[in-house]
């Protein structure tokens, strides 16, 4: 009987591909991190078109209230079913409840000149209540934020204005529209809150319509 011997280059090609392919298998598609923080070029442009709010204002900022199920760093989405899906692979920079707050302070800030009482000592601050009921991200759809906000002012909170909200953005197909289309809710609601604390700052009728 005669025997062929396979070319140690050969099998040396073949290991070398198998092992390639059990790698790729054992390895796990790599996270992706998403943030509902403004971009920093547009917050520079932002902060320059806004009248600014008195220094001496800041305002304190309430526990955010959202459902418990999207409060997670994972991404919960809406499939066209109707369905809900926990992506693993895609996920908030931090908890969801941690990205609206950042984002929403980043916005006063930067657009309303309003610091967070913590950080502005010897302010008068006023006192906002955000209540998310619905944050919906549908792919390739919108994204769907509903709830209502609260200014208290005035001495021992006595004046108080509650607003009901809604802001609905047109996604493009993948996550990354999608987590620009949130963005951009988002900036909306802290437009209005934003527009919201100037006017309370300034004794006057407090809107709940977000400024173009």
């Amino acid at each position: 009987m005669t025997h062929t011997r396979t070319p140690v280059r050969t099998l040396g090609a073949a290991l070398a591909t198998a092992l390639a392919l059990v790698a790729g298998c054992s390895s796990a598609p790599p996270v992706r991190y998403h943030s509902l923080m403004p971009e920093a070029t547009q917050q520079r442009a932002m902060s320059g078109g806004k009248a600014g709010i008195a220094a001496t204002t800041s305002v304190v900022l309430e526990p955010i209230r959202l459902p418990a199920q999207v409060d997670r760093p994972q991404w919960l989405v809406r499939l066209p079913d109707g369905s809900l899906a926990l992506l693993e692979q895609d996920r908030w920079a931090s908890p969801l409840g941690d990205e609206m707050r950042q984002a929403l302070l980043e916005t006063l800030s930067a657009r309303y000149g309003i610091a967070e009482a913590r950080n502005a000592p010897g302010t008068t601050p006023l006192r906002v209540a955000l209540d998310v009921r619905r944050f919906d991200s549908v792919p390739g759809q919108e994204a769907l934020i509903e709830g209502s906000w609260t200014i208290v002012s005035g001495e021992g909170g006595k004046s108080s204005k509650r607003c009901e909200w809604s802001y609905r953005e047109p996604a493009a197909p993948g996550l990354q529209p999608l987590a620009a289309a949130h963005r951009r809710a988002w900036a909306k609601l802290g437009d209005a809150i934003g527009a919201g604390l100037v006017q309370a700052s300034r004794h006057e009728t407090v809107g709940c319509v977000a400024p173009l």
